[in-house]
């Protein structure tokens, strides 16, 4: 049974009597002029209970900066609680190493809202099937299959045989636990050394009781099983911790006829709905489930949306280094699938607000600039992308030629080309921004 099993099975039991219902999205963008949702729903949250010892365990080692072979950093450090469990800098990246003066290859991710996260796979979604996929197989006849177009409301993105699930921008790990230790051993991040290093630090660690009241003396001598623990122990403090997944931002409340929208809140989102203005939710879905679970903004699907190189990155002052996503250089398993080439998964827009750092490379720093490369990317890219010595527009600089026919060209926005009237005005522009601040948690309902 994975996790989100267990999450929906929780949240059902809790709220058995009359919690279920049938959450659909027709007319649930719909306003009036006080600014307040007319078909208010009722969102089921995770449960909320004290935390586990294996949780609080992991709470040790998400805060223990002991453990990176600088002595400063922990999981916290990049993945700040005060800023949503992203990059509290204002970077792209962020510097890790010995000495803080090294690179980190991708933009920070946020660590919320990642128990609903689906493991990676390729083509339709599988829902709880845990059967194991055939990459390749799926990957051969997603090179044959069309690509359906994805719009707000519509169904049709989820026959789409791409990839979709997994954590990172590439998707190369399925699980919080395996997903934890990547950071800990990259020599550009907590720089651990090696799993002897870790191990050791562990059981000198001050928690090091820890392991052995959950998991015997033996846990301490025996190096991958310690190791594995600890990085399950953090995994679940990410599942229990509820500051992971609040769901309390004004947008959710709005959901449930807690909150009122501003004009230009109300507005940015029947934008972000609308398929021939912005169509956000063809892939950033903004209706909850149907079993009642708020909306996470992601369809967790992979996208080529060839993003302008980010010159401020140590690793592209090398013209021959491209980072491909789902195809290398990070995850090494299916780089052969080259119609993946460029692809990097969704992120979720929640707390987008709070971030300095968009997009895999962390090219562009302001929702403002977000907006402008989907508005004028194809109608004006100029606006967009660095030019040649002699003037030539380059688009998607940040993409080999020969994979340039990965990038998404049929999503609206995306479907516009040279001279075309771009999707958005300022206006439209400002509202979306204005709606998306209203998916930053923590806010207040009044009474």
């Amino acid at each position: 049974m994975n996790s989100r099993t267990l999450w929906l099975l929780g949240a059902g039991l809790l709220c058995l009597a009359g919690a279920v219902f049938a959450a659909g999205t027709q007319g649930f963008a719909e306003t009036n002029q006080v600014g307040v949702n007319p078909n208010p729903v009722r969102l089921m949250r995770p449960p909320v209970a004290p935390l586990s010892a294996m949780a609080l365990l992991g709470k040790e080692i998400f805060y223990d900066a002991s453990l990176s072979s600088s002595g400063t950093l922990s999981c916290a450090s990049c993945h700040s609680p005060d800023h949503a469990y992203g990059p509290p800098n204002d970077g792209p990246v962020m510097l890790g190493g010995a000495t803080l003066s090294r690179q980190g290859a991708r933009a920070v991710p946020s660590l919320t809202y990642l128990d609903r996260h689906p493991n990676f796979s390729i083509g339709p979604d599988k829902g709880d099937d845990d059967n194991i996929i055939d990459l390749a197989q799926m990957a051969a006849i997603g090179q044959q299959a069309a690509r359906t177009t994805k719009t707000a409301g519509g169904t049709g993105a989820s026959a789409n045989i791409v990839p979709q699930g997994g954590l990172f921008w590439d998707g190369r790990a399925d699980t919080l636990q395996d997903q934890a230790l990547f950071p800990l051993l990259d020599p550009n991040e907590m720089d651990g050394g090696s799993a002897e290093i870790v191990a050791d630090k562990l059981r000198g660690a001050p928690y090091a009781g820890r392991f052995v009241e959950l998991f015997g003396a033996g846990v301490l001598r025996n190096q991958r099983l310690l190791i594995a623990e600890a990085m399950f122990a953090v995994a679940r403090y990410q599942v229990e911790e509820p500051s992971f997944h609040p769901y309390n931002s004004k947008y959710d409340y709005w959901l449930e006829g807690k909150a009122r929208l501003s004009e230009s809140e109300l507005r940015g989102l029947q934008l972000f709905n609308d398929p021939d203005k912005a169509n956000c939710a063809g892939c950033h879905t903004s209706a909850p489930t149907r079993d009642g679970l708020p909306p996470l903004f992601t369809d967790h699907q992979y996208e080529a949306l060839g993003a302008p190189r980010n010159a401020a990155l140590v690793n592209n002052r090398d013209p021959n280094y491209f980072d491909l996503g789902v195809c290398g250089p990070h995850r090494t398993d299916i780089p052969e699938q080259t119609q993946y080439c460029g692809m990097f998964l969704t992120p979720t827009l929640r707390n987008s607000a709070t971030r300095h750092a968009f997009f895999h490379n962390g090219v562009f720093s302001t929702l403002q600039q977000v907006m402008d490369f989907y508005n004028f990317r194809d109608t004006n890219p100029e606006k967009v992308f660095p030019r040649s010595a002699d003037g030539t527009v380059l688009k998607y600089d940040d993409l080999p030629q020969k994979y340039h026919a990965n990038v998404d060209v049929t999503d609206p926005p995306l479907d516009r080309h040279p001279g075309d009237k771009p999707a958005m005005t300022e206006q439209d522009e400002a509202d979306i921004i204005a709606f998306l601040k209203a998916l930053t948690d923590g806010y207040k309902v009044e009474n």
